[in-house]
């Protein structure tokens, strides 16, 4: 009962970029929840939004795809009497770089665990050139590309970090891409044994304890192997004497 069959458009814009919502369209009268959506969007309540999350967690397997971080084809199956179809995802890396692109005044965070551990040239694609510093929006050789899936264009914003981790002792950081290499800064963290020096139990220092055993591993075994202080650790805090 419509004049076209385009989708329905049922919201339009003022001239001074306000939202209405036209009752003489004949689309409302085929999608009466609009009247409710406009009215949620006018009496939106800031203070009563939930806090918006800045980060992202996600770790790295051999199963790992460039699918799953960027974008990729997924198929979608929302009943079981419906055909399988297909659909264009976001991967996670695309969706927190798209909330960091909304909110420049905020910084963001992947924290990728375990990054060793996945094939990152065919996980990065090319994400390998446009995580750099200098090709982000904004900088000085800002770099964008056409992503492969979506046909969309796509750079990295500058407020975006990247975090990964990996255990030294592990043999696969040998493999690790050089690319990546060249495009992170590595550190190193040690067990901090002073977080725990005011923590005793059955008359042991955990500190000292602590310093003693990582001395008599790097000693025999190897400094890689060493013990760290989260062992000792519960909720953030040093464990505690039963």
């Amino acid at each position: 009962n419509v004049e076209s069959r385009a989708a329905i458009k049922p919201f339009w814009k003022t001239e001074d970029s306000q939202w209405q919502l036209s009752d003489e369209d004949k689309g409302v009268e085929l999608f009466p929840e609009a009247k409710e959506i406009l009215h949620n969007y006018k009496n939106y309540d800031h203070k009563g939004g939930q806090e918006i999350r800045n980060y992202s967690f996600v770790t790295f397997h051999q199963s790992f795809t460039y699918e799953d971080f960027v974008e990729g084809i997924k198929p979608v199956l929302e009943d079981e009497n419906e055909d399988l179809r297909y659909e264009i995802s976001d991967g996670v890396f695309k969706k927190l770089a798209m909330k960091a692109e909304n909110d420049p005044n905020n910084n963001y965070a992947i924290f990728i665990d375990e990054i060793n551990r996945g094939n990152v040239a065919s996980i990065f694609g090319e994400l390998i050139t446009l995580i750099e510093k200098d090709k982000r929006a904004g900088e000085e050789n800002e770099l964008s590309v056409i992503l492969p899936y979506s046909k969309t264009k796509f750079t990295v914003p500058s407020n975006l970090y990247i975090i990964g981790t990996m255990n030294t002792a592990d043999q696969s950081i040998a493999l690790l891409d050089v690319a990546l290499r060249r495009r992170f800064g590595f550190r190193e963290l040690l067990p901090e044994s002073d977080i725990l020096k005011n923590r005793d139990i059955s008359n042991i220092n955990l500190a000292d304890w602590l310093n003693v055993l990582n001395k008599r591993i790097t000693k025999h075994v190897g400094r890689n192997l060493q013990v760290g202080h989260s062992y000792l650790m519960k909720n953030a805090e040093p464990i505690k004497n039963k």
